[in-house]
């Protein structure tokens, strides 16, 4: 099985909560990647560093990650689930955030599962495989 890996994961990652290192032995035999919506929150926590230094760690791991990680874009396939799932959702009067939304459709579209530290948001999306770090 192929596996996604959500900002949540990541960001834990970069604050030393998780070692990337063990996270990437352990999906060493499996395809992973991580979405281009995963990528741009991932972006957006640079700029909002409270230092340069912190900041500049940022920056690095951000791109380290990019350089290592296949970035799966959102294109039309993607957004053709990504619709069906709102439309389901806002049906059932279920609510999921817009990017974690679209990172499920991404992982549903291209058959991943997600792994991810968030316990809420990714339970409530029919047909995705979660996997909880």
């Amino acid at each position: 099985m192929a596996t996604l890996i959500d900002s949540s994961v990541l960001i834990a990652a970069e604050r030393g909560q998780l070692d990337f290192g063990d996270l990437s032995a352990h999906y060493a035999e499996e395809d992973v990647a991580i979405s281009a919506i995963t990528a741009s929150e991932l972006l957006h926590g640079v700029p909002r560093a409270r230092t340069a230094a912190q900041r500049h760690r940022r920056q690095a791991f951000v791109e380290g990650l990019v350089a290592q990680l296949p970035v799966i874009a959102f294109d039309l396939t993607v957004a053709r689930v990504h619709a069906s799932l709102w439309a389901d959702l806002a049906k059932r009067g279920v609510a999921v955030g817009e990017r974690d939304l679209m990172i499920a459709a991404t992982a549903i579209a291209k058959d991943y599962a997600i792994a991810t530290r968030d316990g809420r948001s990714f339970a409530k999306i029919p047909g995705l495989k979660v996997r909880r770090l």
